[in-house]
C-alpha cells in the first residue's frame, strides 16, 4: 500500500465514519442537506464520511478534510448487487475525489467480478474497500487482494434483517489480520465501542445518525407497541 494510502487509514484508526446518506428520493435527499449532514458529524468528532454519488462526493471533498468513502448506488434489474457494480463508476468516484472506494463484495450474481473491481480501484491509487455479507465473501476479497473489509452487507442479503450486528462476522474477519470496518447495525455508541474493543480499524454509523424518518419512526414505534 502507497504512504499516502496508510497515513489515510491510520487517521481512521479507532474513529467513527458518519454515513451521509438520507433516504433516495427523501426531502433529506439534498447535496446541501448531505453538505451539512457531513460538516455537522465533523463538528462531532467524526473522523470520516460514507458519501454516494459523484456530485455529493466532489461537494463534500471540496469542503471538508477528512478520508472519504465513496459509492455509487444502482438499482439493476438483471443484477442484485447495489453498491459500486461497474468499473465505469470506480473512476467517477475516484475522479470525485473519495479517498476508499466502498463496493459490493457479495457471492451474488453481478456485472463485473470482485477481482476487476479492486484491480481498476487500484489504477487509480485508491483504498479498495469490500462490502462483505458472509466469510465466504471476505475470503474471496482478500484473495483478490483487497485492501480493507467490512461487514456492511451482513444481514441486507436476505429477506429479513437481524436486528443486532454481526459481531461473529466481525470477530472471524478481524482474526484474517486485515483491516476490518465494522458497518452494519451499530446503531447505538455501546455497540460501536464494542467493535471497537474487539478489534474493528473504525466503526461506520448511518442510519442511527442521519436518517430522521426512520430514527423518528422507531420512537413512534415503541411508544405505541
Amino acid at each position: 500500500m502507497i504512504k499516502k494510502n496508510k497515513l489515510i487509514l491510520d487517521n481512521l484508526k479507532k474513529g467513527l465514519v458518519a454515513s451521509c446518506q438520507p433516504i433516495p428520493q427523501g426531502p433529506m435527499d439534498k447535496s446541501s442537506i448531505i453538505l451539512a449532514m457531513a460538516k455537522s458529524s465533523l463538528i462531532g468528532g467524526a473522523k470520516g464520511l460514507r458519501i454516494e454519488g459523484e456530485k455529493n462526493i466532489k461537494l463534500i471533498k471540496k469542503n471538508t478534510n477528512v478520508p472519504i468513502v465513496g459509492l455509487i448506488k444502482r438499482n439493476l434489474s438483471n443484477y442484485p448487487v447495489i453498491i459500486t457494480p461497474f468499473l465505469s463508476d470506480i473512476e467517477k468516484i475516484a475522479n470525485a475525489g473519495a479517498d476508499i472506494i466502498a463496493f459490493d463484495a457479495t457471492n451474488r450474481n453481478r456485472p463485473e467480478s470482485v477481482k476487476s473491481i479492486i484491480n481498476e480501484i487500484k489504477k487509480f491509487n485508491k483504498i479498495s474497500m469490500a462490502d462483505c455479507s458472509s466469510i465466504f465473501d471476505v475470503k474471496n476479497a482478500i484473495k483478490s487482494d483487497v485492501d480493507i473489509i467490512s461487514t456492511t452487507l451482513s444481514g441486507y442479503t436476505k429477506n429479513k434483517i437481524p436486528e443486532y450486528p454481526d459481531f461473529k462476522l466481525l470477530r472471524e474477519s478481524i482474526s484474517l489480520k486485515i483491516p476490518v470496518i465494522a458497518e452494519g447495525r451499530f446503531n447505538t455508541p455501546y455497540l460501536a465501542k464494542k467493535a471497537i474493543k474487539m478489534g474493528a480499524h473504525c466503526v461506520v454509523v448511518g442510519t442511527a445518525l442521519n436518517r430522521v424518518e426512520i430514527i423518528t419512526n422507531n420512537f413512534v414505534n415503541t411508544i405505541n407497541e
